[in-house]
């Protein structure tokens, strides 16, 4: 799924506002213990954000690359705008970044994700938290994960993913390195259990 095709849904479908957690068996490594947020999902396929993948790089980094701040300008930053994450979203366009974020902040080009949750990947959101005028609550993230049509139904029937209804205290998480076991203790599993079901203990 594209983002214009995003842009253009008009009705949520299944996995909409859900997590994919990747089982233990996952070969790709691209999504080797990741927990994805799925933010669009339809008979064109699907687009999600993984949530739980570092990045080296800072918002500062960003923000001198895209040339919107001098290197004298870094340390009078808004401490919100220094510590805003960077993560690797997936795969896909991973040049571009996107900003995944609380409903408090809205400009022409924010989506809604969910009730509570937005996303924009123009440069508006990157300056207003640069200038301390953001989100309360945002992560960017370099890349998306993508599903053609009916790939990510297959991928789940084939047991790759489980899915369960998102967390948003676990998507705003600063904490990446435990994400995935948390994510599957909100279900009630743990990996273990899941590699012993499998045949992989």
């Amino acid at each position: 799924m594209s983002l214009a095709t995003l842009k253009n849904r008009r009705e949520r479908g299944f996995f909409d506002g859900q997590f994919l957690i990747a089982m233990p068996g996952m070969e790709d490594r691209n999504f080797a213990r990741t927990v994805i947020y799925i933010c669009a999902h339809s008979d064109a396929g699907a687009m999600g954000f993984v949530i739980n993948r570092p990045q080296n790089l800072t918002f500062t980094d960003v923000l001198l690359h895209l040339e919107m701040i001098k290197d004298e300008e870094a340390i009078v930053l808004p401490a919100h705008a220094r510590d805003c994450p960077i993560q690797t979203g997936g795969p896909v366009e991973s040049g571009r970044g996107f900003v995944l974020h609380s409903d408090d902040y809205l400009c022409d080009s924010s989506i809604p994700v969910s009730d509570d949750i937005c996303m924009t990947a123009t440069l508006d959101i990157i300056r207003a938290i640069s200038k301390g005028k953001g989100p309360k609550r945002a992560t960017m993230l370099l890349g998306y994960a993508g599903w053609g049509a009916g790939q990510l139904e297959a991928e789940v029937a084939n047991n790759g993913w489980l899915n369960c209804p998102a967390n948003e205290e676990l998507i705003f998480d600063r904490s990446l390195d435990d994400k995935y076991e948390r994510a599957l203790a909100g279900m009630g599993v743990t990996a273990a259990m899941l590699s012993t079901e499998a045949g992989h203990a």
